[in-house]
């Protein structure tokens, strides 16, 4: 397939339309998270009944993700870029109108179905239409608006809300989406389709059966205790057969849903794996410090991202330095210093407490932001780039839905240890807490920590639950430590960058 290459100002115009989507997309990770408690109030759900606001956009996106390379190939690309564009700001003013519960569930599945695609979209158009050696610094204008929306969504949501209504972190994606549309509609060109291809339905309602048995598991599991409850053994059940089923059926079918040939190419194959672990640390960490900054150090929910802001900053500036860097440095050794940044981010995070300074905070973000930076700018180039064109847009899917997974298992460990941690240190610490431990006795202390009175034992338990979290984080930051250092070894599957580039030289001339 010979294409060419769009001029300097189409390229200019597609990058930004695809950042734009990028962003609107990565917004909606978070954006509606701090405004939960407000829809909460204003449709009259409990707790258990609005976080499924945010478990249906999950489920959804996750189920949708894998079809991005079929649906590219069947209806072309642009066409379906612009029907993922129009449809999510379409759904997203829906959320904004919404009147009750199920409305708002309704159109966050519809969020969900049609956001799919966006990342994996935008990854093979950059790479699609930028030459070999400009692949790179696309990758990391790109990730700049994938990171910045995890950064900015708490943030922008909090002041939307707090200013107007929860309604507009919704609505603020009707002007994105809307420029994007018509700015892809106007430069992005069509590529061609195969209109032969069929979808492997048995491949892809047993993925879709494994993702969504296994995204409630991970959802549900800690409030209905894990595996004591029938709903998670059920769940665990259906996701392990389906997901069986599917191997079965990939490895045997003539034309499965995702073909095994695409894991003959060991930079793809080593990359999937490596941005699941990548994903894991990543989003686990991003779980953690907002609970951590408002309930133990009693940041507002506005100063807490403000705090957390520089990291993100950090990450931007990384991924564009990293993505000048590839094609000039050995991207193993990109990869080693974005691992070995993180690790030690990790590390300095086991030594904090809740005096821990501002400074320290922002410091450590901004180390921990350069690390991400420069892993995942030089991880999508290296995993997707040797693919031929073709199968682009499928390896992007399953490998956006890797991530995906990881970061949903990496959420759901991290809070099932801090949960069970904080029990554990609090019957520990607990123990040594009594009516004959002599220090208990001296007057200062027992005017507010008395074991003998109810006042006393109150104060005296939230001290001791206090300290139980702040152990509980500190095992929660040594496993993301140990995850991130366990992918060091990954890095010699990769193939050098010699050989990358002779097996890429005929995809660039296709």
């Amino acid at each position: 397939m010979n294409k060419a290459k769009p001029s300097e100002g189409n390229r200019a115009a597609i990058t930004v339309c695809v950042i734009l989507a990028t962003l609107m997309q990565a917004l909606d990770t978070t954006i509606a998270n701090v405004a939960l408690p407000y829809m909460q109030g204003s449709v009259s759900a409990s707790q258990d009944q609005i976080d499924w606001v945010l478990t249906s956009y999950i489920v959804a996106a996750a189920i949708m993700t894998p079809p991005t390379g079929f649906l590219a190939g069947r209806f072309g690309l642009k066409r379906l870029f612009l029907v993922s564009v129009a449809g999510f700001t379409f759904a997203s003013m829906l959320c904004g109108l919404a009147q009750s519960l199920g409305e708002i569930v309704v159109f966050r599945v519809l969020q969900g179905l049609f956001g799919a695609a966006l990342v994996p979209l935008s990854q093979t158009v950059l790479l699609d239409i930028n030459p070999r050696e400009r692949q790179g610094t696309a990758i990391g204008l790109w990730g700049v608006a994938v990171m910045a929306g995890p950064v900015l969504g708490p943030v922008l949501g909090g002041w939307l809300t707090e200013h107007y209504t929860w309604r507009y972190v919704f609505y603020i994606n009707l002007p994105i989406g809307i420029l994007a549309f018509f700015g892809m509609m106007t430069f992005l060109s069509e590529t061609k389709r195969n209109t032969a291809a069929k979808l492997d339905w048995f491949g892809f309602g047993t993925l879709s059966l494994t993702i969504g048995a296994l995204q409630m598991l991970l959802d549900r599991g800690e409030q209905l205790d894990w595996f004591s409850s029938r709903e998670i053994v059920i769940e665990g059940v259906v996701a392990g057969l389906a997901f069986y089923l599917f191997l079965v059926h990939t490895f045997t079918a003539d034309r499965p849903f995702l073909r095994p040939a695409l894991f003959k190419d060991r930079n793809f194959a080593a990359g999937t794996l490596f941005v699941a672990i990548v994903g894991l640390t990543y989003y686990a960490s991003l779980a953690l410090q907002p609970p951590y900054l408002q309930e133990l150090m009693n940041y507002p929910i506005v100063t807490a991202g403000f705090v957390m802001g520089p990291r993100g900053i950090g990450t931007m500036g990384a991924m564009l330095v990293a993505g000048r860097l590839i094609g000039r440095v050995d991207t193993r050794g990109l990869l080693a210093f974005g691992l070995v940044l993180t690790a030690w981010s990790f590390y300095a995070m086991t030594g904090w407490t809740p005096d821990v300074s501002q400074t320290t905070i922002v410091s450590v973000g901004v180390f921990q932001g350069i690390g991400l930076g420069f892993l995942f700018v030089p991880l999508s180039t290296v995993a997707l780039s040797t693919l031929p064109s073709e199968r682009r847009a499928e390896g992007a899917g399953f490998y956006n839905l890797s991530r995906n997974i990881g970061s949903s298992v990496g959420i759901s460990v991290v809070n099932t240890m801090l949960t069970r941690n904080t029990q554990v240190n609090h019957a520990a610490i607990a123990r040594q807490v009594s009516s004959f431990n002599r220090q208990l006795l001296d007057p200062d202390v027992a005017r507010f920590w008395s074991p003998f009175t109810a006042a006393g034992r109150a104060a005296l338990d939230a001290v001791i639950t206090r300290q139980a979290q702040i152990i509980a984080y500190i095992d929660d930051y040594k496993l993301l430590m140990i995850a991130t250092i366990a992918a060091i070894p990954l890095l010699i599957i990769f193939r050098s960058p010699g050989r990358a580039r002779s097996a890429d030289h005929t995809l660039v001339t296709e």
